[in-house]
Parts: structure tokens; sequence; C-alpha cells
């Protein structure tokens, strides 16, 4: 008799888990190695912490004896960020903290996707501007390579950029989520259906078509500039940082990067590897996290799901 286990959840056996075990080591000593601090935090999380941007994607949820509705989180930035503001109020920044806990996400039955996954990551915590990101694109790099990978990358792009270009193009405010949704899952014949019904002007309909196309290097930048001016100024502040820090050879500048989680403010980045046809994790800059829960601070950080890193360095070992 078979006894089935819930969709997008699976069972690790003792070779796999051995495995898994060397890559959150060596996570762990490379966190460590940069100051940053293990914490843990619940699995369950009411609700109303969550907010619906993450509860809502979890997809899970359930009563207490009190009535009240509890969520499982569907990632560990939001978490951290209600840790932070609420048992370290008072702290000097900056506050370097990491993780390693499974996350709970709802998919389409059928869709092969994952339903729980072991995310890892580090979150840091009242370091403002370009010096912040840096930073933690620099922890991520060191954090791959210490997970065995060789090929990685890191896309870079801005979760600001369209806000401001939406807001300088006069797109009526309701608009901006649907339009956002449709660039972050890359659905660009949407995006142009959706601005031409909303009558934007051609020039306006252009560069929404054309900039989440743009990808590369500095020069990539010049070129976008000439269409989309100073909302780029951040992003190119950032890859100036990244390339004095000598990290740059590492990271491709994409103007289409747009993540679902509407938290974020400024950078966003998301891991890539060649071996493998999906991404490895994320993050990115959310400065206005912490200030629902106490306080306001600045705050970037990344996560990365165990599992792919995983099957990203068995594949990479396999073209060797």
């Amino acid at each position: 008799m078979i006894h089935p286990i819930p969709p997008g959840t699976r069972d690790v056996l003792p070779d796999e888990m051995r495995e898994q075990r060397a890559i959150t080591d060596g996570l762990h000593r490379t966190f460590d190695a940069a100051g940053y601090g293990e914490v843990w935090t619940p699995m369950l999380e009411y609700e109303e912490v969550l907010g619906s941007e993450t509860s809502g994607a979890s997809g899970y949820r359930l009563f207490d004896d009190q009535g009240d509705v509890l969520a499982l989180r569907s990632d560990m930035t939001l978490p951290i960020a209600r840790l932070a503001a609420t048992r370290y109020p008072d702290a000097e920044p900056p506050l370097r903290l990491s993780y390693f806990g499974h996350a709970y996400r709802s998919a389409r039955r059928g869709s092969g996707q994952a339903t729980e996954f072991l995310q890892a990551g580090v979150e840091l915590l009242g370091v403002p501007g370009p010096d912040g990101e840096a930073e933690v694109i620099d922890v991520l790099l060191q954090s791959l390579a210490a997970a065995g990978l060789a090929r990685h990358r890191v896309g870079l792009g801005d979760s600001a950029l369209y806000r401001e270009l939406l807001a300088n193009l006069e797109v009526p405010a309701e608009h901006h989520a649907d339009l956002l949704a449709r660039l972050a899952g890359k659905d660009l014949v949407g995006l142009e259906m959706r601005v031409q019904q909303l009558g934007l002007s051609d020039a306006a309909l252009r560069l929404l078509s054309r900039l989440p196309e743009m990808r590369g290097g500095p020069e990539m930048l010049e070129r976008a500039h000439d269409v989309a001016g100073p909302a780029l100024d951040g992003l190119a502040r950032l890859y100036a940082t990244l390339e004095e820090r000598g990290l740059a050879d590492r990271v491709i500048l994409d103007l289409g990067l747009v993540r679902h989680m509407t938290y974020y403010t400024g950078a966003v980045y998301e891991v890539y590897d060649p071996a493998v046809g999906f991404t490895l994790g994320g993050g990115g800059r959310y400065d206005d996290l912490v200030g629902r829960f106490g306080d306001p601070r600045p705050a970037c950080g990344f996560a990365l799901d165990v599992q792919r890193v995983h099957v990203a360095r068995a594949a990479e070992e396999g073209l060797r």
C-alpha cells in the first residue's frame, strides 16, 4: 500500500541528507565568518503579522484555540524583520542576522513546484545605500563558493525603477500592482497589452516594453540611461561599488528583474547557475519592512533554496 505525502513535499534520504548537510555546513561557516549571528523564528506566525503578500503566498492557514488565524511562513525575511524590531529595538547598527529554516508556498497541483523548502540566508539591518547591498552580495557570492558552486552569477535589478517610471508616466496608482506583477512574471506580452489598454502614449509603451529586455554590463546602463534617465542612478551607484570591491565580474545587470514580494524598495537580485534552468535564490533591499513592527531601519538580505543549490552543485559536477 502506498501512503502519499502532500504535493510539493519530499522525503530526504541519508545519502542526499549527507550532501545537503555538507552544503549547509559550508554556509554556516561563511555566515559566521562574516559576523552574521544565527536566529530561529517560529514556523507559524499570526496572519496579521505576515501580511497579505506573504501569508497569501503560503496558502497554509489554521486557527489556534483562541480563534486567531495562523499561517505558515512563506519566506524568512518578514519574520526576521519582526524579530529585529521587537527583540533588538535599541541595538546599535549594523545588526547582522542569519537563519536556516523551512518555508511554505502554495503551488498548483501537478505543477511540480515545491511547497516546502529549506531556506538559508542573511539579513543586514541598519546600513543604507550601496554599501549594505554590496556587503550582502559579497556574502552571497562567498556562500555559493563555499557550497561548492563555481559557475554561479547574480542578476541585479532595481525594484524602485518601475515604480518611479510609472509615477513619472502618470499611470494611476491602482494599476501599478498589476503592471509590476506582469513584470515579475516576465509576461512582457501581457504587459504590452495592458499598457495599450490603459491608453498610455507610444513613448510610454516603448519605454515599458524595451527596458525589461535590457541585460548586460555597465555599457548597458549607459544605453538605458538615455531611456530611463535618473531612475537608474541608484543601480549605477551600486554597480560602481561592486566594481570597487572586485565583485562585478559575477554580476549581470538585468532591468527586467522584478521580484514577486512587494516589500522590496531598492536593489533586487537573483542567483543563477548555467548548469540548471531555475534560480537558486534571491533577495534585495526592503527599507520599509522593519518599520511595520517598530522603529524603521534600512535593511537588505538574501535567501538561498538549499535543495536547489544541491541540485546545481550536482549538475556542475556532471559537467566537469
